[in-house]
């Protein structure tokens, strides 16, 4: 099977990135021909038909008025990426496309393509964007649900996109074009789900497409467990942002006597550090991005993970490493982590944004260092069973599934 994934960026900048590469490698150890197609960037790996890539595109960049409107049209429908990818498909000639994160640099438009040359179309939903215009359902630092039902004003409203009237009107315009006014999501045929509840949650907000559940997966051959910690210290690995909760575990370890290491950047990252230094926090290391080696290293050598986050997570890919690498994770109990972190089994939860909930967890961890290792080998047991032959055998299905529907 000749299959095209598209994903903005093509290199590993996050889990959704992450998990679109791992899947075309493991696509072509299966036998298939995999093409890659999405934005031109400098760090991408060296792409055959990276001539006809969409051209590099920063929203956060302040540029001339004239890039700043053309960027805005594209965001909205995008006719280069249309051309390009035109040009792609009558040189490959795919049987399937599979598309992951797509917007404002790619945006949708690139569907009428796919429909135009009667290819069967699957995407794995990575967010919440195509129920929320601002893609975090996060509204003044709380997970919100006012765009519900198509209500996509609500974003304008209450300046969801970055604080900011224009750019929340924009986002706004977007949805309703493509919802409302291109209907342009009918194109698809199949979504794919990493977790259950971002499948739940977006049905809940009124998007009525099929869709089925495929959590990712991670290559156990790349991660050899340590069950037993060498160090007395957590880590954090993700981006540092205001819904990743990063304020709540500064505050959470504040004069305990174990290390908290964090591994990742962001734009919280400066006044963290300057948090971290004011108060003292002298058990808190930011150590910004690492490589895969250094990164599991870390994990390794650490008694578990702590993700704290206050959005609506969807299958975190840091949970899944974690355990792969043996290791508990010490969750909060919102979005897509409570179906991995099983409370005394893989990790425990607790309350988003609760200080003293999580400060306990990490305590009681901590005094029964034995229970660490237990779950983190019945974590590393989970993984086993999501292994990459088993996701290949899904993901095969949902991929014939999506041509039979097409064929209709």
């Amino acid at each position: 099977m000749k299959i095209l994934l598209v994903n903005k960026f093509l290199y590993p900048k996050g889990g959704a990135e992450i998990s679109t590469l791992e899947t075309g490698r493991l696509l072509e150890e299966k036998g298939h021909t995999v093409a890659f197609w999405g934005m031109d960037h400098p760090e991408n790996p060296d792409y055959p038909y990276r001539d006809l890539f969409v051209s590099n595109v920063d929203y956060n960049v302040q540029n001339g008025v004239f890039k700043q409107f053309k960027a805005a049209a594209n965001l909205l429908y995008s006719f280069e990426a249309k051309k390009k990818i035109k040009k792609l498909l009558e040189i490959e000639k795919p049987d399937i496309v599979h598309l992951n994160n797509l917007y404002h640099q790619i945006s949708p438009s690139i569907l009428d393509v796919f429909a135009k040359y009667n290819i069967p179309t699957v995407m794995t939903i990575r967010d919440y964007k195509i129920v929320c215009p601002a893609y975090t359902m996060m509204s003044e630092g709380i997970p919100c649900e006012e765009c519900k039902d198509g209500r996509y004003y609500r974003c304008f409203l209450k300046r969801c996109t970055k604080e900011s009237y224009p750019k929340s009107l924009l986002n706004t315009l977007e949805m309703y074009l493509h919802h409302t006014i291109l209907h342009i999501y009918d194109k698809i045929d199949v979504f794919i789900s990493p977790s259950m509840f971002l499948k739940t949650k977006v049905q809940q907000m009124g998007f009525g497409k099929k869709i089925v559940y495929l959590t990712n997966f991670t290559r156990l051959e790349q991660s050899a467990p340590c069950f037993e910690s060498k160090e007395n210290s957590i880590v954090y690995v993700g981006r540092l942002s205001h819904e990743k909760g990063i304020g709540t575990l500064l505050e959470a370890v504040k004069g305990l006597d174990i290390q908290l290491k964090i591994i990742g950047d962001g734009p919280l990252r400066k006044s963290l550090e300057c948090k971290a230094k004011d108060e003292r926090l002298d058990n808190v290391v930011f150590l910004g991005y690492q490589s895969r080696d250094d990164l599991a290293d870390n994990v390794k050598n650490s008694t578990a993970m702590v993700i704290p986050s206050e959005w609506y997570e969807n299958n975190p890919r840091s949970v899944i490493e974690a355990f792969a690498l043996g290791k508990p994770v010490i969750g909060a109990r919102i979005g897509g982590i409570p179906e991995l972190v099983k409370d005394g089994k893989t990790g425990y939860t607790f309350t988003p944004g609760n200080v003293s909930d999580l400060r306990n967890r990490i305590e009681y961890l901590f005094k029964n260092q034995d229970l660490a290792i237990d779950m983190g080998k019945n974590a590393r047991r989970f993984i086993e069973n999501n292994n990459p032959e088993n996701h290949y055998q899904d993901l095969m299905k949902i991929y014939q599934a999506a041509i039979n529907a097409h064929a209709q």
